[in-house]
């Protein structure tokens, strides 16, 4: 009768285990981008109906400041948030499909504590970072135990997350290491098993290949929606990310602004100085602006020297402050030996039902009456 029951588990494990892989794939190719594909990935590996690791975290290599970032991170800060997510799971019934289609609510703003931490954290792209650094040139799963291995009690990684057994395993995307996964049962305290950590390689393999799907996707999404002479996002881009960031203030009932900005006198600045001027000069008053937005503006050469910014949740009055600082910052600025101004013109949704068009056209009107009205000044809708 123990054999029967033994056999009859395992059975109900190996059924277990080709429903989240089915789940998983079919989620995993529901999409190409970057940050859904993260989610379902780490929710696959920390839902119930999952792998039931109590977080799972990525890091992602940063090629142009040399660190190894945190990207995302699933799971809860400590015991009462675990009980609480736990509760709200079982209370809502919420199946591994439910849990990997609720990303809007991440994409909305509503991030956990812990993924706001996990976001924070950075290493540098050295050995000086010990075990994220060494586990990300190891191919496959890699067990750590900090409780057995005092080698381990000081490494950066361990401290920050306060790990004791857990798991690691490298993503490698056209023979580089490009990132990393770890999951650990920082909860539950449950040792993590072989067969964790066969399941684990497995579902990392699959993940390897949707995750570098996904970075193509979003490396050609990325060149074609950039402009060439200034490196900021395209007209294409602004027309796609505003039509995003009303949809989720409209839901969300939440402030949006944006921000028409023109060059004044760059037509005479391009007749005398010529072109080649004219397109550093460019570069150089683009950089000026893209230093003073916020880590959430989304900065776009509309046309010629003419520069839009889209700003969430914000009020035409913070909208107005801003306008200000970035005036007043490009009047103040050497630009190749020059002085530059700009005029300015701002728009809020404040009507929910306004169209896109509509919205466009207050904050080009606003900017229209900058320029008529002396140039080098900021003027609301």
């Amino acid at each position: 009768m123990d054999t029967i029951k033994k056999l009859q588990e395992e059975t109900e494990k190996l059924r277990s285990q080709f429903y989240i892989f089915y789940e998983l794939t079919k989620a995993m190719r529901s999409t190409l981008r970057l940050d859904e594909i993260v989610y379902i990935i780490l929710t696959g590996l920390t839902a119930r109906q999952g792998l039931a690791f109590n977080r799972a975290i990525l890091f992602l290599v940063d090629d142009t400041n040399q660190t190894i970032q945190g990207y995302m991170g699933i799971g809860p800060v400590d015991g009462q948030e675990a009980n609480q997510i736990w509760k709200s799971i079982e209370h809502q019934k919420m199946d591994l499909r439910s849990l990997t289609f609720a990303y809007h609510c991440l994409r909305e703003g509503k991030k956990t504590r812990f993924s706001e931490y996990v976001e924070s954290m950075s290493f540098p792209l050295s050995p000086a970072s010990g075990i994220i650094y060494s586990a990300l040139f190891d191919k496959g799963p890699v067990c750590f135990s900090a409780d057995h291995d005092l080698r381990y009690r000081e490494d950066p990684l361990v401290k920050h997350l306060k790990l004791k057994d857990f798991l690691t395993s490298s993503l490698w995307i056209k023979d580089e290491p490009r990132g990393l996964i770890l999951v650990d049962n920082y909860i539950t305290k449950k040792p993590i098993s072989e067969d964790d950590t066969r399941i684990f390689n497995m579902f990392v393999e699959q993940a390897q290949g949707a995750i570098e799907n996904s970075k193509v996707y979003e490396d050609t999404l990325l060149r074609a929606h950039t402009d060439s002479l200034t490196g900021l996002w395209n007209h294409g881009y602004f027309q796609y990310a505003l039509d995003e960031e009303m949809t989720k203030a409209k839901r969300a009932k939440t402030p949006l602004s944006i921000m028409m900005i023109d060059m004044d006198n760059f037509k005479r600045y391009n007749d005398v100085q010529g072109h080649i001027q004219g397109d550093k000069a460019l570069k150089r008053v683009s950089a000026i602006l893209k230093d003073n937005c916020r880590k959430v503006d989304t900065l776009c050469r509309y046309g010629g020297e003419e520069f839009s910014l889209i700003l969430p949740a914000t009020s035409l009055q913070e909208a107005y402050l801003l306008a200000e600082r970035i005036r007043t910052s490009v009047a103040h600025s050497d630009v190749l030996g020059s002085k530059f101004t700009i005029s300015i013109g701002i728009a809020a949704l404040e009507d929910f039902s306004l169209e896109k068009e509509t919205f466009i056209r207050r904050a080009d009107t606003a900017l229209y009456r900058a320029k008529r009205e002396g140039k080098n000044q900021v003027v609301p809708a």
